[in-house]
């Protein structure tokens, strides 16, 4: 708990780390799908014909996709083949935020049984500076906070 008076800052998008089984991929330039949503059962009650109850119901976890720019890495794409060849290979990961001096983790969120369902290549343009970025989505069967 931060003392009274005290001013606690948010921390920045861009000092993260993804953390994935077995793979040494370098940095991704964006990560995003960490959410989960709990659907809403309502019931209504003999005799309260102006109140709806509300009810927790399932939660489901949004997709993670992940971006990063083009190298000659390939173990993303192999993991990726695996699972369209048949092979589901699934694994635990996790997102990781420093502070600015790169040198504390502050956040984690870990996911697990992940594989991937999507990748996408780059866009190629004759006349682009940008980065070529690859993109893969990944399915998980769930995301605590660690940290």
């Amino acid at each position: 708990m931060a003392q009274t008076g005290v001013r606690v800052d948010p921390y920045t998008n861009f000092n993260f780390l993804v953390e994935l089984d077995g793979i040494a991929q370098a940095s991704f330039m964006e990560c995003t799908g960490i959410e989960s949503v709990t659907e809403v059962i309502e019931n209504r009650q003999g005799g309260q014909n102006t109140t709806v109850l509300k009810a927790p119901g399932k939660t489901t976890y949004s997709d993670l996709t992940l971006k990063w720019g083009l190298t000659d890495s390939t173990e993303l794409w192999e993991w990726r083949q695996a699972i369209v060849e048949g092979r589901v290979l699934r694994k635990n990961g996790s997102i990781v935020v420093y502070d600015l001096a790169n040198k504390r983790e502050v956040v984690r969120w870990n996911f697990v049984n992940a594989w991937p369902t999507k990748w996408e290549g780059p866009a190629f343009h004759a006349t682009g500076h940008e980065t070529a970025v690859e993109t893969l989505v990944l399915v998980h069967e769930g995301i605590t906070r660690a940290v």
